[in-house]
């Protein structure tokens, strides 16, 4: 019967301050408006868990957990939590803060001292504090998990290479790879691995039996499988590798495992009469840290905040008055989102099983309006007009790209001169082929491309997984016009 959802209780007046009580009825709506804008998104398979004041009011499934099999999505069904884990790798670091064993601006080179900026400043002044806020300076260096396939300690020896974006502390630019650095000094601390330190100080101690810190430690065959729209079809996509920066984003959990976190994310951390952190250490982590800008998230466009922030961990802003504390989480084919109200004790976690999918949001700010806070906005309306508008946009960019190509123009050289072997001391390594007048790009023999001559010496193609995008390589020439860099998406190899 886990498909069905069940109404636990009806929430009650308690204490000093009358609370809203939430009906069958209520729940019921909700069940129902759920599956409808799951179908109206083309979402295959979703899990949601919903509670209040410390109790599941609803948990459910919906969908299948692959596209074309029967295979039906329950609330044990496995998703990717993606970068929500990075509020449990927050609480672990406060655990060790509790400890005595770290301190939130203790100097990261400390603990990591091969963790290089090309700065000397930098690497003397970034602080623990600054790794989980998004405000080194570094920009996004997520082509070490998209071009690579590379253990983390390869990616901070990188980090030297990489240019700063902008000062330490003057300004916010999305970082996985510092949480991992964050993930690496836990497991400096404590001499085990941040995986197994994860699932005997959190999931354990909650009970989240089915929760896995990696998609390789998964032990059932009830998991969902990720999906994407190719060529307009939605299509089955290969589950990527196993995430090498785990701290930042590598858990696998149930809407039953979750509904257990965040019931102990919104009483402050208390479980089974103890607490994961000492309160202080609890309100340091949702007090305001940074600032993140509107355009993080598109659907801040819609919602017209007063104020957005960054905790550690976790985004935060304004609605209708009360204090917004949520996450997103993506990976290829794969989507979640957590939200809470902490002052209403209520909270919100969402799994999808399709790119993207943000049909997420659509459910965050319903289940707020519906279950506690009122008022009947056609969320679903505007954020599909939203996204939609932003793929048409999209589209809009791809065209005015055509437009701009220079017709009747050649390759500067014969194409057999633009093989060959290219490497960058950030980025790795790159080889070209020529295959039937055109250029087979592998870089990493992570990503592959077959790119055709689009203008003078620039080629563009798809991959050879499915993709609706195209790759871009770019060659330019020395002063003995020989072919001397290749810029493939942007990242700079120089041919050996």
């Amino acid at each position: 019967m886990k498909r069905l959802f069940a109404v636990l209780f009806l929430l009650t007046a308690f204490g000093s301050r009358a609370q809203k009580t939430i009906s069958a009825r209520q729940i019921q709506e909700f069940d129902s408006y759920v599956e409808t804008v799951r179908k109206e998104w083309g979402v295959p398979g979703m899990s949601i868990a919903v509670v209040k004041d410390n109790q599941v009011i609803l948990k459910k499934g919906y969908g299948v957990r692959e596209i074309g099999k029967p295979e039906k999505v329950d609330t044990q069904t496995l998703f990717a939590c993606a970068s929500t884990t990075k509020a449990m790798t927050v609480i672990l670091m406060g655990m060790l803060v509790d400890e005595g064993k770290v301190r939130w601006d203790d100097r990261v080179y400390k603990y990591l001292p091969e963790l290089q900026f090309s700065d000397p400043y930098m690497t003397r002044e970034i602080r623990v504090r600054d790794l989980l806020i998004h405000n080194t300076g570094i920009g996004s260096t997520d082509f070490f998990t998209g071009y690579m396939n590379i253990p983390v300690n390869e990616m901070l020896r990188r980090m030297i290479y990489v240019k700063p974006q902008y000062p330490v502390r003057g300004g916010f630019v999305y970082q996985n790879i510092m949480y991992s650095a964050a993930g690496r000094i836990i497991e400096r601390i404590t001499g085990k691995l941040w995986s197994d330190v994860i699932q005997e100080r959190i999931f354990n101690p909650l009970g989240m039996t089915q929760t896995a810190p990696k998609r390789k430690f998964i032990k059932t065959n009830n998991v969902t499988r990720p999906h994407d729209s190719v060529n307009g079809t939605i299509q089955v996509l290969e589950y990527g590798n196993d995430s090498e920066i785990g701290s930042a984003g590598a858990v696998w959990s149930s809407a039953d495992d979750m509904s257990k976190w965040i019931i102990c994310m919104l009483d402050s951390s208390k479980y089974a009469g103890r607490r994961l952190v000492k309160p202080e250490t609890w309100n340091e982590i949702f007090k305001a840290q940074n600032f993140f800008p509107a355009s993080e998230y598109p659907t801040m466009e819609i919602l017209k905040p007063s104020w957005m922030t960054y905790g550690l961990g976790w985004y935060q802003h304004d609605y209708k008055g009360k204090k917004l504390n949520f996450h997103t989480g993506s990976l290829s084919g794969l989507t979640a989102i957590t939200a809470q109200l902490p002052e209403e004790k209520f909270a919100i976690y969402v799994f999808g099983n399709y790119d993207h999918a943000e049909v997420r949001h659509v459910l965050v700010y319903k289940a707020i309006d519906h279950f506690i806070l009122g008022g009947n906005r056609d969320w679903n309306k505007e954020f599909k007009t939203l996204y939609s508008n932003l793929k048409d946009e999209q589209r809009k960019r791809e065209h005015e790209l055509i437009a701009k190509r220079v017709p009747d123009t050649s390759p500067s050289l014969p194409l057999a001169q633009y093989s060959g072997r290219y490497e960058s001391p950030l980025y790795g390594e790159a080889e070209v082929n020529l295959s039937d007048k055109q250029l087979i790009c592998n870089v990493n023999n992570v990503v592959k491309a077959t790119v055709s001559h689009w203008h003078y010496d620039t080629f563009m193609g798809p991959y050879e997984k499915a993709s609706d995008n195209k790759a871009t390589a770019r060659f330019t020439l020395n002063s003995s016009g020989k072919v001397d860099i290749l810029f493939f998406n942007g990242m700079e190899f120089r041919k050996k």
